[in-house]
């Protein structure tokens, strides 16, 4: 198994120095969204004391030329904090801070999907909406191969991994394990975790969110399983489809509703919204990965428990839809959908954006609409 030099680093040394005490000083690790949509860059600065809000947390910036997001001959970039948790690497008082990225003219970056998001959000807040979302990911070696699988061939096939228990059915639960509690740690609202179908394939899930929060929330939690893999010396994956052929792909199923959709009646409204969703299937595929759509072509087959991109689908408890009422939505007539459609590498900001616009402020047609004028 390739596993990184880093890993094998004497964790005990480093130990040493991290249980040395660091006065009033507080080390504040800057979070962002580089330019590809998908990579997550980071940066630590010292703070006088321990921020208590995020108005405490001072901009920075970086060189944007080196993260896909500007020309060096203007290389600056904004870091505009937006969202803070404990550090669950460096323990407290110690931050992790999320930013949304600004360019030299204070107008937000390409991928900065945050700053759109938020305003949306804030314009449906009556309507109290929730989320919850299911991201799936692969862990590699550092040579690309998934970890625990057979250096040349295959494992079995699938079918005894799902959930499943056992060396020869999981295949790297200790990195699950450490995420999961470093989430806890830093305050992220995560809500479980599973093996998925592929082995070295699982699953976490993060929710209910309301609003933007849902987007910081998955954001965090993926960077600090980036984190953890590093310990290990492992790699996470959020391909759709990270191996071709009989292999399930990856998704990050988006769980939705409003206030109305959770009270008694709550099923109508649910099933106007997949009207709605119906008619404009083409621009959430472009909404539901970074590639717009190009990505989820890989995984959207219409096999392995998707539905086919080109065609939209909703059903009661049918995993092959790409809306699914839950059963027991159904049988309590109240509740909330699952959209399966997006991929494990989506922007939530896109994500959540997209359902908000349809479902509630009743968009229709293939671009998204202005509200700036």
């Amino acid at each position: 198994m390739a596993t990184s030099a880093s890993s094998k680093l004497n964790k005990a040394v480093k130990q040493q120095y991290m249980s040395l005490p660091q006065g009033e000083k507080v080390q504040a690790m800057y979070i962002w969204i580089d330019g590809s949509g998908e990579g997550l860059r980071c940066k630590t600065r010292t703070l006088d004391s321990e921020p208590k809000t995020i108005e405490d947390l001072p901009e920075w910036n970086f060189d944007g030329s080196s993260t896909y997001q500007s020309e060096g001959s203007n290389s600056d970039m904004y870091l505009i904090p937006a969202a803070m948790f404990r550090d669950p690497f460096r323990k407290d008082p110690n931050k992790l801070v999320l930013c949304e990225v600004l360019k030299y003219n204070r107008k937000p970056a390409e991928t900065n999907l945050r700053y759109t998001c938020k305003k949306i959000m804030n314009m449906v807040e009556n309507n109290h909406s929730w989320f919850g979302m299911e991201q799936e990911y692969t862990i590699l070696g550092t040579d690309g191969h998934p970890f625990g699988w057979p250096s040349n061939g295959f494992p079995g096939p699938q079918g005894p991994y799902y959930c499943g228990v056992g060396a020869d059915k999981a295949y790297g639960r200790d990195i699950v394990e450490a995420h999961y509690r470093a989430c806890l740690y830093a305050g992220v609202q995560i809500y479980g975790s599973n093996a998925e179908v592929m082995p070295a394939q699982w699953e976490f899930q993060i929710g209910p969110c309301e609003g933007i929060d849902m987007g910081d929330h998955l954001w965090v939690a993926r960077f600090i399983l980036h984190r953890v893999c590093e310990d290990f010396g492992v790699v996470v994956s959020f391909d759709p489809k990270p191996i071709p052929g009989n292999w399930n792909g990856a998704g990050c199923h988006t769980n939705f509703s409003t206030k109305e959709m959770r009270e008694d009646g709550g099923l109508k409204v649910i099933e106007e919204s997949i009207e709605k969703l119906a008619k404009r299937h083409r621009y959430h595929i472009r909404a539901y990965d970074p590639k717009g759509g190009l990505d989820n072509a890989r995984r959207l087959t219409g096999r392995h428990e998707t539905s086919s991109i080109d065609e939209f689908s909703a059903g009661v408890a049918n995993r092959g839809a790409s809306i699914r009422i839950p059963r027991s939505v159904g049988q309590d007539k109240k509740g909330y959908f699952e959209d399966r459609r997006p991929s494990a590498n989506c922007d939530p900001y896109a994500v959540t954006e997209a359902l908000v616009r349809t479902c509630l402020l009743k968009e229709e047609g293939e671009e998204p609409a202005n509200y700036s004028k």
